[in-house]
């Protein structure tokens, strides 16, 4: 079952023991893809680990953690069409990433796919996999399932080209949340993107985070990706809204700090949504405040 079609980027940092269950996980794969990793700086051996148990799996080391930006630069060397992405807590599972391929060939202007997520070890979906299956915005007849307005990067399959165009992710994002400035360029681009039960993830989240930094850049980056694409009252709401539910606390504050800083590069940059692109998210801005996602936010 060898399958050429595509390849797998893992980004890590500091988790060792994770990335190898992960590589030997991808490794058992029948699809026997191609996979790139991304060390972002490690400083616990993890280059050297990975280079001696998986001498097949193409290492990069730029020498300080890129965040997100780490997937840009493994994708510089994808030379298949679609390009899957998984985290070094989470694993595809067999036959997944031929089923992610199978709809992209028979679906041309499908964008990504984002797997079901199950959560290890007690095998039981993800909290955000109801949310995913519910999706409120509207699709065309022909999608293989319901259409997204997001994708989760560790669990999803893309066109390499898709991802290139859109011009990957954004590196002043980092990490947290960078996923909805991503998916709503490739909407604008003219791609959907879709969510498949069929297909699976698993992900057995590693206890090496930090968790506050990851709330500071999630409410961080939700703004900026509000102020950078969305109109100005449907960004004046969510902000204010997102004002509103954050906890109040240094995390939220700072978010808020680094955010209104940034303010010249967002003008600079910004470049509002088409109005068919804005009509979806608006149908999402009611789910997110109680969205799993916001695991990002509160």
């Amino acid at each position: 079952m060898t399958d050429p079609r595509t390849t797998v980027v893992v980004i890590t940092h500091n988790r060792r023991p994770e990335l190898l269950r992960t590589l030997g996980e991808l490794a058992g794969l029948p699809e026997e893809p191609p996979v790139v990793v991304t060390d972002n700086g490690s400083t616990d051996g993890t280059a050297e680990a990975v280079a001696r148990r998986h001498p097949d799996v193409r290492l990069l080391r730029p020498g300080r953690n890129l965040g997100a930006v780490g997937r840009n630069l493994a994708v510089r060397d994808v030379r298949t069409p679609y390009v899957a992405f998984c985290d070094d807590d989470s694993w595809w599972s067999p036959g997944s990433l031929a089923g992610a391929a199978d709809l992209l060939d028979r679906h041309p202007a499908l964008g990504s796919v984002t797997a079901r997520i199950i959560v290890e070890p007690d095998g039981t979906d993800d909290p955000i996999v109801r949310e995913l299956r519910a999706s409120p915005v509207p699709g065309p007849p022909w999608l293989p399932g319901p259409a997204l307005g997001s994708f989760l990067a560790a669990a999803t399959v893309l066109r390499t080209d898709a991802f290139r165009t859109a011009g990957g992710f954004s590196p002043r994002l980092w990490l947290g949340g960078e996923e909805e400035l991503l998916a709503a360029d490739l909407a604008a681009d003219g791609w959907w993107l879709t969510y498949a039960d069929h297909l699976t993830i698993h992900h057995q989240a590693s206890a090496a985070r930090d968790a506050t930094l990851r709330r500071t850049h999630g409410i961080r980056n939700t703004l900026w990706f509000t102020w950078l694409r969305r109109p100005v009252r449907p960004a004046l709401r969510r902000t204010l809204d997102l004002a509103r539910t954050v906890p109040r606390d240094t995390a939220s504050l700072r978010a808020f700090a680094e955010a209104a800083a940034a303010l010249p590069w967002v003008l600079r940059e910004r470049r509002v949504l088409p109005r068919q692109v804005e009509s979806r998210l608006r149908l999402l801005d009611p789910a997110q405040r109680t969205s799993t996602a916001r695991r990002y936010l509160g």
